[in-house]
């Protein structure tokens, strides 16, 4: 196409260079000389038209082949169960295909053999670069080998995947962060460096099987325990450990059932100042145990992704805050990732020293978190678009 464009300008050229020398030529001629040069005018914009027609051609053909020319993208996410995975899909499709991808994106149903196989089709199916949030982070080693051995790319989102030389760079929220926040807000809101206490307090986190519980638990805890040793916070249920409160796939009834089991045996009598949720769906859990079955002073809660059920119960006093993670900041740096790769270049990262999975450092990108609360989840929330008021309502 780009040949016969050039064909057709250089013979317009030609004509064009032809009937100008003609015209000079017949500056003084007679009558019957305009009529030649109507007859010039005329082939003149005839040839300018087939000119503007090639370049319109040439411009839907070169539309056509900048839409396929992105190459087939696999998103495997773990499940559809929860709204911030939705959330990630959905938005993690949109910005690939606007950049002119295509994008085969799947959903495992928080089943780990289901998630294996839909990335070895995506491996056989031919796509070029896979990104994976891992139900399970040890889970993917086997299938990965495939992808390494047919040299596809593999970004790791949001869940680091543990254990495989697959994987080429990990996309997230810096995660430690996420719990030194959540951390920092329980200190805060009571107070603790100016009140002795003591506060109780409980911790629920999330799937043992989550890496990123690692970081959750740990950032906050760094902020915690030393309130903890000084007896300002007391856990009275005494499970602290990571492994004893740790909440199988993030599962809200089964955040809700350990959590009744422990307001009726710890907390008949007392007040509950503050609680440790790891994330919305276990804090869900926590707000339903503390409906069903509790009459004390209600406790400070925590959270993370701005479920619209945990922003709704921020907004109705039932959950303290909950960490924002704009999905859609970390989708549009995923594509930024996906485009370097597909250049062959390297992709853009700041961090190269903190997230190890067992074969080595992840070169890393990891946007940074924010929480939200009553008091500006309006501005975080609605005014930035991420949801409309009658979402919230």
């Amino acid at each position: 196409m780009k040949r016969k464009l050039l064909a057709t300008l250089l013979s317009v050229a030609m004509v064009a260079t032809v009937f100008v020398g003609c015209g000079s030529q017949s500056a003084d001629a007679p009558a019957a000389d305009d009529a030649a040069a109507t007859d010039d005018a005329a082939t003149d914009d005839a040839a300018a038209d087939d000119a503007a027609a090639d370049d319109a051609a040439t411009d839907d053909a070169a539309a056509d082949d900048a839409a396929g020319e992105g190459g087939l993208i696999g998103v495997a996410m773990p499940t559809k169960d929860l709204q911030r995975w939705n959330q990630d899909g959905t938005n993690m499709k949109s910005e690939l295909e606007a950049a002119g991808y295509e994008v085969d994106l799947q959903f495992a149903s928080n089943d780990i053999a289901t998630q294996v196989s839909q990335v070895e089709n995506m491996i056989n199916n031919g796509c070029q670069v896979l990104v994976i949030a891992s139900i399970d982070g040890d889970s993917l080693g086997t299938v990965l080998a495939q992808a390494k051995e047919k040299n596809i790319p593999v970004i790791a989102y949001d869940r680091l995947i543990m254990n495989s030389d697959a994987v080429s760079y990990y996309a997230t929220f810096d995660n430690y962060l996420v719990g030194k926040t959540q951390g920092q807000y329980i200190v805060d809101q009571l107070d603790l460096d100016n009140q002795d206490g003591p506060f109780n307090m409980e911790i629920v986190t999330g799937d043992p099987g989550d890496n990123n519980v690692n970081f959750f638990y740990g950032g906050a805890m760094d902020v915690l325990q030393p309130y903890i040793d000084a007896g300002k916070l007391v856990v009275q249920s005494g499970q602290i450990a990571k492994e004893d409160v740790a909440t199988a796939n993030w599962a809200t009834e089964t955040a809700q059932a350990r959590f009744e089991n422990i307001l009726s045996s710890y907390y008949t009598d007392k007040d509950l100042d503050v609680v440790l949720a790891s994330n919305d769906s276990t804090a869900l859990g926590v707000a339903n145990a503390l409906a069903s079955n509790y009459t004390g002073k209600y406790p400070i809660l925590t959270g993370q992704d701005c479920d619209v059920a945990s922003v709704k119960n921020i907004i109705d006093g039932k959950q303290s805050m909950s960490i924002f993670k704009d999905t859609r900041a970390l989708a549009a740096q995923v594509v930024i990732m996906v485009e370097s790769i597909m250049k062959g270049e390297d992709a853009p990262v700041n961090d190269t020293e903190t997230y190890d999975n067992g074969t080595g450092i992840i070169p890393s990108y990891l946007c940074e978190p924010v929480f939200a609360d009553v008091n500006n989840y309006k501005e975080l929330l609605i005014d930035s678009g991420y949801y409309t008021e009658d979402d919230l309502k």
